[in-house]
């Protein structure tokens, strides 16, 4: 039998929970998968094989189908740092309306190329955010966060109604002053009754939840090298650290 090479062992805390992640790099048999991903151009595709390394990497009890997408994305952003290199190569197009010789509006054609160290990205956390929302002075509603797998259910309806199905998927438990309502104790008609009879009001609130959630991103300045037009733009999304 040939030897075995030894395989370090990393670890990065879950945003979620605060707990600690054991992991292993990916080896050769996990960069076929990303190659066959890569080659296939489909997004969903992509997600699934990402969720599939991860359950072959993390050397922890973790329900990966389940973790809050945050999580997901900051899971797989370490992976990649460790298994491949931390240094990833981005390139930005500029997005400036610049005019032609002939006076016409036209996008900018520059563009500039940069290193990204993903070990240097971390999760942003919003001091203001909360799970656990008064939506008056009896009722009230506590929301878990939303996973890949439910927005990948929803990905071929508007966004409203996506809006509308993730946040009933997202209700943990409703709350009065005298009883919990666990979410997985009602029916589907029963939540979808619940969420037609909210307010704009009770949306609004609702909605800071989703827009506060924690992110995996960094900020960075962009010049354009050809018309000078300077923004600071948003890196995120794990389409930015894919193999």
């Amino acid at each position: 039998m040939l030897p075995k090479l030894d395989v370090p062992i990393y670890e990065v805390t879950l945003i979620s929970t605060g707990k600690p992640v054991r992991f292993r790099p990916f080896l050769v048999k996990e960069q076929k998968l990303f190659l066959m991903a890569a080659e296939s151009d489909d997004q969903k595709e992509t997600v699934n094989v990402i969720r599939q390394v991860l359950k072959n990497c993390i050397l922890d009890e973790i329900d990966i189908d389940n973790l809050p997408t945050f999580d997901l994305e900051y899971l797989f952003m370490n992976l990649r740092a460790r298994s491949v290199e931390e240094i990833v190569d981005l390139k930005y197009k500029c997005n400036n309306t610049i005019k032609d010789e002939t006076g016409e509006d036209k996008k900018c054609s520059g563009s500039v190329e940069f290193k990204l160290n993903l070990l240097e990205v971390h999760p942003t956390k919003n001091p203001d955010h909360v799970n656990k929302i008064q939506l008056s002075d009896n009722l009230g509603i506590c929301l878990k966060y939303p996973t890949f797998e439910m927005i990948q259910k929803y990905e071929a309806m508007n966004e409203n109604d996506v809006m509308l199905n993730v946040l009933m998927d997202c209700v943990d438990y409703i709350y009065d002053k005298e009883q919990v309502y666990y979410s997985k104790d009602s029916t589907k008609e029963e939540l979808t009754d619940f969420i037609d009879n909210l307010q704009q009001g009770h949306l609004e609130k609702i909605k800071i939840f989703f827009d506060t959630m924690p992110e995996i991103k960094k900020d960075v300045h962009f010049k354009c090298p050809k018309c000078d037009y300077e923004e600071d733009i948003e890196i995120k999304g794990m389409q930015n650290f894919f193999v």
